[in-house]
C-alpha cells in the first residue's frame, strides 16, 4: 500500500510538472500538501515567475491568507464545483477574546499578493444566513477569476482593495444584501448575478479619486428572489459608481433600479448608469430619476483599457 501511495504521489508531481504546476494540493496525499494554506505558504516570497497550484476535487474547510509577499499565484480547481474552498466565520462570531469578528473578520479567503489568478474554483462562506459573512476579499492589485463560483448570503464578495484592479470572468456570484461591494475597480464579464430572498446585487464605495467602480458587461442579472425584490445597487459609499453594460435583467430586478441608502445627497454624488440592457427587469422609463441611460458616446469609453489602466486582464487567461 505505502508503494502505491509513493507511486500515486510521484505520478501526479510528474503530471503536475508536465501540465506546468508546481504545487499539486489533494487530500488524499497524492500531492505535494493536503491543504491549499501549505502550498500558499510554500510559495517563495517576492518572485517574480508565476507559481501555479493545482488543488484536486474535494472540500477544503480553511480560512484562507495569501501574503502580500506571495505575487504572481496562479490557483487552479480540477472541477469548479467540486472543488470547494470553505469556512464559516461570520460577522458576530466571537474572536478569542469575545469580540466580534466583524465583515472583514468573517471572510474565508484573503487575498492580499498582487496579480493573483484563480479558475475552476468554488470560494464560500456556509455559515448561512447569519448576517455579513464574506466569502472572498481581495485586496492585491490586479487579481482575476475566471470560471469561479462564490457562495454565500449578505457580504458574498468583497473587492476590499482600494485601487485594486480585478477582473472576473464566466463566474458565478450569489448572495443576499449588498453582495458584491467594496471599493476596488472591477469589471464582470460574461457572469451571472444570483439573487436570494431580496437585497441589492451591489453596494459599491468607489472612492471620489476613483473614476470607475464596478462594471458588468453580457452578465445575467436574477435569482430565485421574489419578483422585483433586488435593487441593482446602493451606495455605501456616497461615490459609488456602478454600469451594467448590456446584461440580462431578470424580474428579480425593481423597476426603480437603484437606492440611496437613505440618504438624499447621495442622489447627486453617486454614478448608477445602464445601456442597451434587455429583459424583464430592464424598465429604463421607470428608473430612479437620479440614474442614467447611457448614449452611445457615453458608453465608448467603457473599454477594459480605460477602466483597467492598461492592465490586459485577459491575457493568458
Amino acid at each position: 500500500m505505502k508503494q502505491l501511495l509513493s507511486l500515486l504521489c510521484l505520478s501526479w508531481l510528474v503530471l503536475g510538472r508536465a501540465f506546468g504546476y508546481d504545487f499539486v494540493v489533494a487530500q488524499d496525499g497524492s500531492g505535494q500538501f493536503r491543504t491549499v494554506q501549505e502550498a500558499f505558504n510554500a510559495v517563495p516570497d517576492f518572485r517574480k515567475k508565476v507559481t501555479t497550484i493545482f488543488v484536486k476535487k474535494g472540500t477544503y474547510k480553511e480560512k484562507l491568507i495569501l501574503a502580500g509577499s506571495k505575487n504572481f499565484v496562479r490557483l487552479i480547481g480540477e472541477d469548479r464545483d467540486r472543488t470547494i474552498l470553505t469556512y464559516d466565520d461570520y460577522n458576530q462570531k466571537k474572536n478569542i477574546f469575545g469580540e466580534d469578528k466583524g465583515t472583514s473578520g468573517s471572510s474565508s479567503c484573503y487575498i492580499y499578493g498582487a496579480d493573483f489568478t484563480a479558475e475552476n474554483l468554488t470560494f464560500e462562506n456556509s455559515s448561512g444566513p447569519v448576517g455579513q459573512a464574506v466569502a472572498m476579499w481581495v485586496a492585491g492589485d490586479k487579481a482575476r477569476f475566471k470560471n469561479c463560483r462564490f457562495l454565500g448570503f449578505q457580504d458574498t464578495l468583497y473587492t476590499y482593495g482600494y485601487g485594486s484592479r480585478q477582473y472576473y470572468q464566466d463566474c458565478y456570484i450569489e448572495g443576499t444584501v449588498d453582495f458584491i461591494f467594496g471599493s476596488s475597480t472591477a469589471w464582470f464579464e460574461n457572469c451571472t448575478l444570483f439573487g436570494k430572498r431580496g437585497g441589492f446585487f451591489t453596494a459599491a464605495s468607489t472612492p471620489d479619486s476613483t473614476r470607475f467602480g464596478y462594471v458588468f458587461r453580457n452578465c445575467r442579472v436574477g435569482g430565485d428572489a421574489p419578483a422585483g425584490s433586488f435593487r441593482l445597487g446602493r451606495p455605501w459609499r456616497p461615490y459609488a459608481k456602478t454600469v451594467f453594460l448590456q446584461c440580462e435583467l431578470g424580474p428579480q430586478v425593481a423597476p426603480a433600479g437603484w437606492d440611496h441608502w437613505d440618504k438624499e445627497s447621495n442622489k447627486q454624488t453617486a454614478y448608477y448608469a445602464e445601456y442597451q440592457n434587455r429583459g424583464k427587469g430592464y424598465q429604463p422609463k421607470q428608473r430612479v430619476p437620479w440614474s442614467r441611460q447611457l448614449t452611445d458616446k457615453e458608453a465608448e469609453r467603457y473599454t477594459i483599457q480605460n477602466v483597467f489602466r492598461n492592465w490586459p486582464p485577459q491575457q493568458d487567461l
